[in-house]
């Protein structure tokens, strides 16, 4: 990693080339740069960037993406996915992924580069931020972590208990029990285990439902009892969390607009082109929210009306739980969002980071 004196003096250049050299008529012969950099105390650029990573968490449709994209700007940074289905090609219009306007002007790391057969652990996941970040910062600039999935953001910010703990043979017999009873009744048995994670253990995520139960066997403690013995990670002052929030009643319309525009933008095609690649029902891309339902729709088994319904609904139960997960959290600042800009939001956050 860089040193303080060697990312302080990268910013400063930066500024210096976006702010002045494109401010001042480059015909005039008489204008130069550097009185004004042996002057620079009179000019008023903002405080260079200090040792820390911007984090930015909320529930979905809250706007986290336009507020990370406008701090990217401000601040001279790149930003980081936190996402744990962000991170899937072919999977833009239904996971919402930054638009390639978007793309074009920030630079964005773990969005749309993973292949959706090859699923990702929380711990991998963190490996892949950490890497991220040290490359952002490795240019002088300022990473900007952003997306709503709070077991990746606990990985990132105090690590992740062994995953190693495995039983082929206890896997195996709730994978054959998931096959005669259902995920409905195996999460109904993890609820009254860990009500907890429970929460964010989506019945249709078969993988993750699988291994908290499997972890419970092995270990004979639920994923909470774990997650609360972890010990911040030394590094914890590197961070800095902004929470953006929203009650779930303000939510609510950004949802079934961001709902209809996902299908304007080809979300049924997205899912058509799935199947073409041979990912069927059973397969890891079908677990996230909404295409299962697009599937349905597809086979004859809902109508258009009833999926964009569907959809919606298990989009505000997915908002509340990510509310719910990092109101438990450690985090820095806390903003109500509701009725402001990303700009506004993000002077806020610059504010206090």
């Amino acid at each position: 990693m860089s040193s303080p004196r060697r990312r302080c003096s990268r910013w400063l250049t930066g500024f210096l080339l976006r702010n002045i050299l494109t401010t001042v008529p480059m015909e005039d012969p008489s204008w130069s740069i550097f009185p004004l950099m042996n002057s620079i105390g009179a000019l008023s650029a903002p405080e260079p960037p200090h040792n820390r990573v911007l984090i930015l968490v909320g529930p979905t449709a809250v706007g986290k993406t336009a507020v990370a994209v406008e701090l990217a700007h401000r601040l001279d940074g790149e930003i980081v996915g936190l996402d744990s289905r962000q991170i899937y090609k072919y999977m833009a219009v239904g996971t919402v992924q930054p638009t390639d306007k978007e793309k074009a002007h920030v630079r964005h790391h773990l969005i749309g580069d993973r292949d959706p057969s090859k699923q990702i652990s929380a711990g991998e996941y963190a490996e892949l931020v950490e890497m991220a970040m040290d490359e952002v910062e490795s240019r002088g600039k300022v990473p900007i972590v952003c997306g709503g999935s709070g077991l990746y953001y606990r990985a990132v910010t105090r690590g992740f208990f062994d995953e190693s703990t495995s039983d082929p043979k206890v896997r195996a017999a709730l994978k054959e029990r998931l096959e005669n009873e259902g995920s409905d009744t195996m999460l109904a048995e993890l609820k009254t285990i860990d009500p907890e994670y429970a929460e964010i253990v989506h019945p249709n995520n078969h993988k993750r439902l699988i291994r908290a139960l499997e972890i419970i066997q092995i270990t004979g403690k639920p994923p909470t009892e774990h997650f609360h013995l972890q010990v911040e990670s030394d590094s914890k002052d590197r961070f800095f969390t902004v929470f953006l929030r929203m009650d779930i009643e303000e939510l609510t319309p950004r949802i079934e607009k961001r709902t209809g525009m996902t299908f304007e933008n080809g979300w049924i095609d997205e899912v058509k082109k799935l199947l073409d690649l041979g990912f069927d029902r059973s397969s890891h891309p079908m677990d996230s929210l909404g295409y299962r339902d697009i599937l349905k729709h597809l086979e004859g088994e809902m109508d258009f009306e009833e999926m964009v319904e569907r959809i919606n609904i298990d989009t505000r139960q997915y908002a509340r739980k990510q509310l719910k997960w990092f109101n438990k959290e450690r985090i820095d600042c806390v903003l109500e969002v509701a009725g402001m800009s990303e700009i506004e939001v993000a002077e806020k956050v610059i504010n206090q980071f």
